[in-house]
């Protein structure tokens, strides 16, 4: 159960309570995706193989481990919240059989395995389709639906590398962006993706196919950079210096080593006001500083200026200070501190959640509001197999179908 320090009462209905969704995906793109339905109330119905999501045993990234105990892996409960869990073997005929039945009554079906797979797994729209003809089946891939690296396997960094993502932290060598954020990010485009799609039907009855990315979202959140070199030939990896920033377009170290950072456009009409706010009133007309041309071209010496006088006072106190004066700086927070943050918690940004394993916890919560609707984190991803039994009773089958199919190898793991 979510725990929320807003006013906003949970008990709403879900944006999207009544949808139904199969995924037979695996890692976060395109499960993703669905989580994030799932935070708006659609019901999930996550397959697995017999071997499981390998995101399961997916625990570490270089020196960063997330391994949790319980057996958890953080990051398959990040790509898994709010789905029910089965196992089910689609290549056995009964298991097709299974497949077919759930799929029948779905709205949508997502999965993220390669093109050629697809096809041999005949989970391609065409033979979805043929099954139900107004469902909307979402594919993610790394590098799109066609082309010459249409069929090959991709992860977050890849799609970064191919993207630009690694050329626009302002370094020379490459760096990647970390963690899961081309992934995360491609998730949300999967769910933009499908929600359209439903309201297509909605208003014509008709399904269809839709297909993200992670080369094609990381092109779309490269939108100004790209159009920066198409149109006007520029580079826009360009080193981030804090010499060759304005204050007004700069970060500062304070009194308690912590940072702050301000954006002003256009930034002289703010000029008075910053240097009356800092008290330094001197600097608003020196001829040094008093243009924008000037500012840039005596850069380092400005801001040589400016970082002695923020030193003089916390970063609190800074922010009262300049905030209070109508100036746009913001603290720079860390991961810790942004958990901590009461303005991210009163908007829901950051929520408490009770976590059966854990206790409570703060976790990431949903970031738009409704008026008439609530949207959020219900429960953790399953456990394996979870909910098998549960899923074929509704479809039908008894106690004794289940182990049967058990035995033979149509579904996965304990008799219950």
């Amino acid at each position: 159960m979510i725990k929320t320090k807003s006013d906003r009462n949970h008990e709403l209905p879900g944006p999207l309570d009544g949808i139904r969704i199969l995924e037979y995906g695996v890692f976060h793109a395109g499960p993703g995706g669905c989580a994030i339905l799932g935070d708006m109330g659609a019901e999930i119905i996550k397959i697995e193989t017999e071997n499981g999501d390998p995101e399961r045993k997916w625990v570490r990234v270089g020196g960063m481990s997330f391994e949790m105990p319980h057996g958890r892996s953080m990051m398959y409960d990040f790509s898994n919240r709010n789905k029910r869990g089965i196992t089910l073997n689609i290549k056995n005929p009964k298991g097709r059989e299974i497949f077919n039945k759930l799929l029948e009554k779905s709205d949508v079906f997502l999965t993220n395995l390669r093109k050629s797979t697809k096809k041999k797994l005949g989970i391609d729209y065409d033979s979805i389709a043929k099954i139900n003809p107004k469902i909307i089946h979402a594919n993610v891939s790394g590098y799109g639906p066609k082309g010459p690296v249409a069929d090959i396997g991709a992860f977050d960094p890849m799609g970064q590398a191919r993207g630009g993502m690694m050329f626009s932290s302002g370094f020379e060598d490459p760096v990647l962006m970390q963690l899961a954020i081309l992934d995360q990010a491609t998730a949300i485009a999967a769910s933009h993706a499908m929600i359209s799609a439903l309201l297509v039907r909605e208003r014509t009855g008709k399904g269809q196919e839709v297909h993200v990315s992670l080369y094609g979202t990381a092109t779309w959140l490269m939108y100004a950079n790209l159009m920066a070199c198409s149109l006007l030939k520029l580079d826009s990896n360009l080193p981030w210096k804090r010499s060759h920033n304005p204050p007004l377009r700069n970060s500062f170290c304070c009194k308690d080593g912590k940072w702050i950072m301000g954006v002003h456009h256009p930034p002289m009409k703010y000029w008075p006001l910053f240097c009356k706010s800092i008290g330094n009133e001197s600097l608003t007309d020196d001829p040094r500083f008093n243009t924008e041309e000037k500012q840039l071209k005596n850069c380092p010496e400005l801001v040589e200026i400016c970082d002695k006088i923020f030193l003089e006072k916390t970063r609190d106190e800074w922010i009262e200070i300049l905030q209070g004066n109508g100036l746009i700086f913001s603290p720079v927070f860390t991961f810790p501190e942004i958990l901590k943050d009461e303005q991210a918690h009163i908007n829901d940004y950051i929520i408490d959640f009770d976590d059966p394993d854990f206790g409570r916890i703060k976790m990431p919560g949903y970031p738009i509001h409704f008026s008439k609707n609530s949207a959020g984190q219900k429960k953790i991803a399953p456990k394996f197999d979870q909910h098998t039994d549960e899923v074929l009773t509704e479809l039908g089958f008894t106690k004794d179908d289940i182990n049967r199919f058990r035995q033979d190898k149509v579904i996965f793991g304990e008799n219950k």
